[in-house]
């Protein structure tokens, strides 16, 4: 018996695998793009539903027969709840389009169909109202979203919650501050983390707003945007089917020109996700720089040992949760920039990066997501406080006498911080010797806790 089977298309016989599921324009964009990898499944499922959504609502305006609407929607809900996913082996880098991966889905769906006694067609049954142009922009959107909701929303909250907690409970312990990597006024861990805090905050309001954004379908637009071969009311009717489906509140885009010539929406999400890179790796930098050591570096805080750090060195032990980290930051930035590039090509009604977008988005989210849960579980929550060592060396810290300026001067204060520091003695033993402030006077002034706090003691 033969291995392959023979299909046709428009233009003409094509041999397929005897056991693939898909036809004659999935096997064509086979042979044609062998460049990388397949698009995600997470965006595969998306598309499934997208068919699974438009033939129910096909076969609610009578566009469709039941019998066939029953089959379609039966045949993408499997490949929507994640079945037959080595049937979608069409490469990232093919059309701009994703007119290979579209029709993948609608090849897919039809012989299934097929398997289970009913016949329709890929192009006039499964695609009926729609057009790659519009159900690829379209799946884009659907794939983040729930992905950002499912995925990254949820890692960066519970990531949040143990920074948050950890502030608390280190609400008192003082620090060093530090600018230019020098020595600073102090501050607390509690002040610091809660800084991190605020910051993911920022970041967790520029995804939301992004999502909403891309909660506006352009699905509908057919071809060109102008709805060709579309029901008036497929898109509101729609929006609204897939939003019972997901619980996401779905509707249609004002201009499906802007959402099919453009892709503003993603690569607004993709900027979010930028700046949530740019966050972490402020954040792990951060711990990297407190956890250097043990004896010549910061040392200010210990982080979890999780893997010995060497192949030569015994017993050095590295903070590879942060540099993980931080190459995942790196790799997101790169994205947002080979997005910001695919965005420049939206040429009239069409933008021809689709594919490219659709597989950087997901990975942007899936990388941040798994990042952030790990950063979380093996550094955030288990690093320890080096409490001895800033003890023994936050008072002996020259630049505590920037709290005397408005005392003594600047002049004055500098000269007891260069004598404190080539001496290797206290602040306030320096300045009980050159100032005429009493000793219970300097104990107040240079307390490092009050210092903290702000405001100055007159």
């Amino acid at each position: 018996m033969s291995s392959y089977r023979t299909e046709k298309d428009s233009l003409g016989e094509v041999r397929v695998p005897a056991d693939a599921l898909w036809g004659a324009q999935t096997q064509r964009a086979i042979d044609n793009f062998r460049i990388a990898r397949p698009l995600p499944n997470r965006f595969i499922r998306s598309v499934a539903l997208i068919k699974v959504t438009a033939a129910e609502v096909n076969q609610a305006l009578g566009l469709l027969p039941t019998d066939k609407g029953a089959a379609i929607a039966k045949a993408g809900s499997r490949i929507a709840d994640g079945e037959f996913a080595d049937q979608f082996p069409v490469d990232v880098f093919q059309t701009g389009s994703g007119t290979s991966t579209n029709m993948n889905v609608n090849e897919v769906i039809a012989h299934l169909c097929q398997q289970g006694g009913t016949t329709v067609s890929a192009n006039d049954d499964v695609n009926l109202g729609q057009s790659s142009n519009d159900t690829i922009p379209s799946a884009i959107h659907v794939s983040a979203v729930l992905a950002l909701v499912q995925q990254l929303l949820p890692a960066l909250r519970q990531l949040n919650d143990t920074i948050r907690s950890r502030a608390v409970e280190l609400a008192e312990q003082v620090k060093p501050g530090r600018t230019h990597l020098m020595d600073a006024m102090p501050i607390t861990f509690g002040q610091q983390l809660t800084g991190w805090s605020v910051q993911l905050e920022h970041a967790e309001g520029k995804l939301t707003g992004a999502l909403h954004g891309l909660l506006r379908l352009p699905q509908g637009g057919t071809a060109v945007g102008t709805g060709v071969n579309c029901h008036p009311q497929f898109a509101e009717r729609f929006c609204s089917h897939l939003s019972e489906k997901t619980g996401q509140h779905f509707q249609p885009m004002d201009s499906f020109f802007a959402g099919q010539g453009a892709i503003d929406r993603p690569l607004a999400l993709s900027s979010a996700l930028r700046g949530l890179a740019v966050v972490l790796m402020k954040i792990c930098n951060d711990l990297r720089w407190m956890n250097s050591g043990p004896q010549h570096g910061l040392a200010e805080i210990m982080l979890p040992a999780v893997q010995p750090g060497s192949s030569i060195m015994p017993g050095k032990v590295n903070p590879v949760i942060c540099e993980s980290v931080c190459m995942v930051a790196a790799q997101v930035m790169g994205l947002d920039q080979a997005n910001a590039i695919a965005a420049q090509s939206g040429n009239f009604e069409l933008n021809v990066m689709l594919p490219l977008v659709a597989d950087n988005l997901l990975g942007m989210i899936a990388m941040l997501a798994n990042g952030m849960a790990m950063l979380d579980q093996r550094a955030m929550r288990g690093f320890r406080v080096n409490s001895e060592h800033l003890a023994e060396t936050i008072n002996k810290n020259p630049i505590l006498v920037t709290a005397l300026n408005p005392l003594i001067g600047y002049n004055a204060a500098a000269e007891i911080a260069k004598e404190a520091f080539r001496s290797g003695r206290p602040v306030i033993d320096v300045a009980c010797e050159k100032t005429d402030l009493s000793r219970e006077q300097l104990e107040k002034l240079l307390d490092p806790v009050k210092l903290t706090r702000g405001g100055t003691e007159f």
